[in-house]
């Protein structure tokens, strides 16, 4: 209907949405047999045409989200557990895949079933005030993100021009920037622009082999679970959990989804009839390639902090150039310049996403509309959310907490946020009354149930450890 989820900060009612679309909508065509348009069969028939390179660029919301997982923030709290601990922590990286995977395959999941985001997903099926809060999680904890990925990215401009710019005077143009780039253009514009500096990352990869790192207790480290009961370990658990299984990862994952059905004309405001077999196996298909992609850059971070710092008796990092130089063995004196790079290009596809995902969230919440594809003129509410939370990211910044350790500290926040949420995500997959044919599987079910229970465990053992000290 016409009038229906109107933003209420318009006087007037919408026009259509073909109107007021940021970019012309896709070519579409006619399936002769069923009456359907689609869009999704041309990039399908070009991808197997160009071969292993057209099909990963037919691949989706998966891949961008996995890229968008290897933000700023993952990159100094993996630096600084691989300097801190050394090799104890290489385990999680091979240990949460399954678990990130199936996470992220249920939100993906539960928005081609219903056709709607996360949050609207939430509020049909639990109480209000319950909903509310998680929310409010999500966002405090996508804030504190957010303001340190901007530092990151100001840190990573002034490794560039070799100091000569200093980060404070950096963090408002990069704020600027990347809102602009939100108010204007599309995400999908953002990720081809910045994608290839993410690559970057894997000079972590080079280093990590050049470091020479002791292989037995590599091997050891990586499939055998190493735990210590004390409170650094704990907070370095609960950092990595937190910067690999973050709430807002979640909301984008269903939020992309629905985003392709609507590319692909095959989800109507009246009407959704769910998803297919072929469907789900496309999702899953994209949504494991994507997580995959995400879990191999934290493990190559670790090793090569483990192997070129904690070796070396640096245990601290507590700088973007002392990170940086866990590079050193493959870059050699470009080392703070790889460095840079990868943090650029992870914190320009990672902080819209931030501040994105937290808007979709609060107006779902709300029942409003509004997309990174519309006009700012139509959905002032939701760039409204952007906006803030991007203003409160650079208010953060003028505090002057150092970077690496602000980085950390936002992927604890997030660890903090994630259980209560992922309790509430557990239950919708499971309900075959909103899930239909589409319910989860009991693996799935597992593998979330056992992420709930990990990250509950971490998060209430951390909070014990930190009560328990000042008593």
């Amino acid at each position: 209907m016409q009038g229906e989820n109107r933003d209420p900060l318009l006087k007037t009612p919408e026009p259509p949405r073909e109107e007021i679309l940021k970019r012309p909508l896709p070519a579409t065509e006619e399936d002769g047999a069923t009456g359907i348009r689609q869009t999704d069969r041309t990039s399908r028939d070009e991808a197997k045409r160009k071969g292993p390179l057209g099909f990963l660029q037919a691949l989706g919301p998966g891949l961008i989200t996995g890229a968008a997982d290897d933000d700023p923030s993952g990159i100094g709290t993996y630096s600084q557990v691989g300097s801190q601990f050394g090799y104890g922590l290489l385990w999680t990286a091979l240990f949460t895949l399954p678990m990130m995977a199936a996470i992220q395959e249920l939100c993906a999941r539960i928005a081609l079933q219903t056709g709607v985001g996360l949050g609207t997903a939430l509020r049909r099926k639990f109480p209000t005030a319950l909903v509310g809060a998680c929310i409010l999680g999500l966002v405090i904890a996508n804030i504190i993100n957010l303001g340190a990925d901007l530092a990151a990215v100001a840190v990573g401009f002034e490794l560039l021009t070799r100091g000569l710019v200093k980060e404070i005077y950096l963090i408002v143009p990069v704020a600027l920037l990347v809102l602009g780039m939100q108010l204007f253009t599309t995400y999908r514009v953002i990720f081809k622009t910045f994608k290839w500096l993410t690559l970057a990352l894997f000079a972590y990869v080079f280093a990590a082999v050049l470091a020479h790192p002791n292989v037995g207790e590599l091997v050891l480290s990586t499939f055998i679970p190493h735990l210590e009961m004390s409170p650094g370990f704990i907070t370095a658990l609960v950092a990595v959990l937190g910067t690999t299984i973050s709430p807002y990862l979640f909301f984008w994952q269903a939020t992309s989804e629905v985003g392709e059905l609507r590319e692909q004309h095959r989800l109507m405001q009246a009407f959704h009839s769910g998803v297919s077999r072929a469907g789900l196996r496309r999702m899953r298909v994209d949504v494991l390639l994507g997580m995959l992609f995400s879990q191999v850059v934290p493990y190559f971070i670790i090793l090569a902090a483990a192997a070129g710092l904690h070796a070396h008796g640096r245990t601290d990092v507590s700088s973007a150039q002392q990170a940086a130089q866990a590079l050193a063995p493959v870059a050699g004196p470009f080392a703070s310049t790889i460095f840079a790079l990868g943090v650029i290009g992870t914190g320009f596809l990672a902080v819209p996403i931030l501040s994105g995902s937290a808007a979709y969230a609060v107006k779902e919440f709300f029942n409003l509309r509004g997309d990174f594809d519309l006009h700012p003129r139509v959905a002032p509410f939701f760039y409204g959310v952007i906006a803030a939370a991007t203003a409160v990211g650079v208010a953060m910044n003028l505090v002057r907490v150092d970077t690496i350790h602000a980085l950390y500290y936002a992927s604890i926040a997030s660890g903090l946020a994630a259980p209560l949420l992922l309790i509430l995500i557990l239950l919708l997959g499971a309900d075959r009354k909103l899930m239909k044919k589409a319910t989860s599987r009991r693996l799935s079910l597992f593998l979330v149930g056992l992420t709930t229970l990990v990250m509950t465990v971490a998060a209430a053992a951390l909070l014990v450890l930190a009560v328990g000290s000042k008593i």
